[in-house]
């Protein structure tokens, strides 16, 4: 069932009679019934304990009645699962213990194997397979996903989150066949951890480069766009999603020519003209204001409502917020949001 969902059909390039939705980070921090659970748990512990993960996956659909769930994890899990130290600090995020910064720092960590992450799978795959066990009978899909190159090597480079992720950036033009090993090797690292979750049971994938507006259309294309192309290109069989902060001004190159059937665009490029971007053979996804969810109704409301009506210039849309959902979002808004999209 799950694989003739709206969200499916939708990704695939038709339109059901059910407008499908669902949030980025709609799984955490926005729930009580997350904070509840995850008390005295860290984050990564969190994602790679089986039954704790698939049951904060699962939390947003049966509450929001939402059109899938996403896999709850962070993106850089699977290099944690490689053998890399990374922590993720509250109200910080993740950091690197060694950060990768020279041409030596790039030799270390790509001669750890991409199989690494396959060979430390199984907890997630049970997650997966839990997951998916409970969403069969609601007809749900699960997607699977994982960090884009450029986002996770910004992490990398910078040993941390950074505003202008000016380290990354420089490599690229200092050191570029550096930067291509690195970013090549992080390419293999995602492709392997979208295809466990594809091959435990998730029915679409997206890959999240939640930096990319950092960069030039000149720089996205000749040093990120082939290395998230192999991640993603190397994952078939299932509808591939692909999103971006700030990546307007490249949003075709989004498509990595094709290979995506849906990309992502946040609220700052309408939806309208977003499909004149892409043109015909791309499904949208988004792209709610997310600041908007601390707007009174009436005006929500209409803003939901512009999004759906402009939406309707692609071949096929898939709602959802611009970037994810805040953490002190109220619940019951996007229940309500949920709620009305479907009534359209």
């Amino acid at each position: 069932m799950a694989h003739e969902a709206p969200l499916v059909a939708a990704l695939r390039g038709t339109r059901p009679d059910r407008l499908p939705i669902w949030f980025m980070r709609q799984a955490g921090r926005s729930l009580p019934e997350y904070r509840e659970l995850r008390v005295g748990t860290h984050m990564l512990d969190a994602c790679l304990t089986p039954d704790m993960a698939a049951e904060i996956t699962l939390q947003p659909v049966r509450r929001h009645d939402v059109d899938a769930a996403i896999f709850f994890s962070d993106i850089v899990v699977p290099l944690k699962m490689a053998g890399i130290e990374v922590e993720i600090v509250p109200g910080r995020g993740p950091v690197f213990e060694h950060p990768v910064r020279t041409a030596a720092d790039v030799d270390r960590i790509t001669s750890i194997p991409a199989s690494a992450v396959i060979d430390a799978s199984e907890p997630i795959r049970e997650a997966v397979r839990i997951t998916t066990e409970e969403l069969y009978g609601r007809g749900t899909p699960l997607i699977g996903f994982a960090g884009a190159p450029f986002t996770l090597a910004a992490y990398l480079v910078e040993g941390g989150p950074s505003k202008e992720h000016m380290r990354a950036r420089a490599m690229m033009h200092s050191d570029p066949e550096s930067w291509n090993r690195l970013a090549g090797w992080l390419a293999e690292i995602s492709a392997a951890f979208l295809g466990i979750q594809v091959e435990a049971g998730a029915q679409a994938i997206q890959l999240f480069d939640s930096w990319a507006g950092s960069l030039s259309r000149a720089d996205y294309r000749a040093f990120v766009q082939p290395h998230s192309a192999r991640a993603l290109g190397s994952v078939a069989g299932v509808p591939r999603i692909h999103f971006g902060v700030g990546t307007g001004p490249f949003l075709d190159d989004m498509a990595l020519g094709g290979l995506a059937d849906a990309v992502g665009v946040d609220w700052r490029t309408s939806l309208a003209d977003a499909a004149a971007i892409v043109g015909p053979n791309t499904t949208l996804q988004g792209n709610i204001d997310p600041a908007m969810l601390q707007a009174p109704w009436e005006v929500l409301e209409t803003h939901v409502r512009d999004v759906v009506e402009s939406g309707r210039a692609a071949r096929a849309h898939v709602v959802n917020l611009g970037h994810g959902v805040p953490p002190e979002t109220d619940p019951a808004v996007l229940t309500r949001i949920v709620e009305l999209v479907h009534s359209l």
